[in-house]
């Protein structure tokens, strides 16, 4: 019986191990996709440069209605893929969602797409401290 238990406990082990390292390894893909395609900026250095840029909320547009920064463009990431030719590729894009997940995969989109100039906003709204607007409804 004791036999039984501890090999029972190895198989649990060795399945939370397997899941611990595949959930490591997406974690560094993600981050390594980022950094190749796209640029992380601060609130302050996004808010600096964001003047001369497209910037694009990546959200759905009920998000987008109650809070966005102010000059920005609601572009969803399911409606990104049909209309990224809307945007120009010799600008740059400045870009985010809530955290940064949604971004980076809008950034590595892009980035295959002849976009070169990508930006994404560290920590995504729920990080951003410069002006926002609501819509009335």
């Amino acid at each position: 019986m004791v036999l039984g238990v501890s090999r029972g406990l190895l198989i649990f082990n060795t399945v939370i191990i397997v899941l611990l390292l595949a959930w490591f390894i997406a974690w560094g893909i993600q981050i390594w996709r980022r950094n190749h395609y796209a640029t992380v900026l601060d609130s302050a250095d996004f808010h600096a440069g964001m003047r001369k840029a497209q910037v694009i909320d990546l959200r759905q547009e009920n998000e987008f209605r109650s809070g966005h920064i102010l000059g920005a463009r609601n572009l969803p990431y399911v409606y990104l893929r049909q209309q990224y030719n809307e945007l120009r590729p010799d600008m740059p894009v400045y870009m985010y969602d809530q955290g940064m997940a949604i971004s980076t995969q809008a950034a590595a989109f892009l980035g295959k797409h002849g976009y070169h100039k990508l930006y994404i906003l560290k920590g995504g709204y729920q990080n951003w401290d410069g002006k926002t607007k609501k819509s009335k409804y």
